[in-house]
């Protein structure tokens, strides 16, 4: 099996401004700028890239992307800039290529345990801090990654039919950045998800609850929060189910 994994932490101070035209005159909607980030969206939001759109909505983090990568790949096409072959062995690139997207996420900003969980869904389950979708641990209903693995590429991504890039497991280019203990992203119930390693050692998932996470302190929450972990082996990133309530995505 390839090896799969990542993560990022954004350092500079974020430009945040809508895609694709986003209304910003609406009464229930406010684009965050700085220096309120902090106060306004509060600890790992504001390390989302520059790229990515950052809007408040009453007591949700609206997020919009174009779903486009932040590193090349061989899924763009072989006269566009940002191409780059894939030469680790095994790979067999899949017929799909990199497409624009308009995704916007709806995620709470102060995420709690759901009294029922709810199964993630194929598609985006949450999002990374490049805009990128993280998706789950199937390649179709119920059906393993198990051959589908090899066609991810060399940052551990590849599109589907529509175009649409996205990771299963760890985003490589993210964590070989910034390092495979960083924040990653959200899932959509809001509660953020980190890279394979913690305190200097690989999560194992033995040490992970049914959800695939657990609360621990973090370097952007030093009061703790429930948190999932990336691993090497299956379900990657969740376990099947929301720790806590999803919000929404549109496409």
């Amino acid at each position: 099996m390839r090896n799969a994994m990542v993560s990022p932490v954004s350092l500079a101070v974020l430009l945040f401004f809508c895609l694709n035209g986003c209304n910003t005159s609406s009464t229930t909607s406010t684009v965050i700028t700085p220096p309120g980030i902090r106060d306004s969206l509060s600890l790992g939001y504001q390390l989302f890239d520059s790229t990515v759109a950052l809007l408040k909505s009453g007591n949700n983090v609206v997020i919009q992307s174009n779903g486009i990568p932040s590193h090349k790949s061989p899924y763009f096409g072989t006269t566009d800039s940002r191409y780059e072959a894939d030469t680790l062995s095994g790979f067999a690139k899949n017929p799909n290529s990199i497409q624009t997207q308009s995704l916007t996420f709806r995620i709470p900003m102060n995420p709690a345990v759901a009294t029922t969980h709810t199964n993630t869904a194929l598609g985006p389950i949450g999002v990374a801090l490049n805009g990128v979708p993280l998706y789950n641990q199937f390649a179709g209903p119920n059906q393993p990654l198990t051959n589908e693995i090899y066609s991810f590429d060399q940052y551990n991504g590849h599109p589907q039919q529509s175009g649409q890039y996205h990771y299963h497991v760890e985003p490589k280019y993210l964590t070989a950045k910034y390092g495979k203990s960083t924040l990653i992203g959200f899932l959509l119930d809001g509660f953020p998800v980190y890279g394979p390693m913690e305190d200097g050692a690989l999560v194992l998932d033995g040490a992970l609850d049914v959800y695939h996470g657990h609360f621990k302190v973090t370097a952007e929450y030093p009061n703790g929060i429930y948190h999932y972990h990336i691993t090497a082996t299956a379900p990657y990133i969740n376990g099947g189910q929301y720790y806590g309530t999803p919000g929404t995505v549109t496409q």
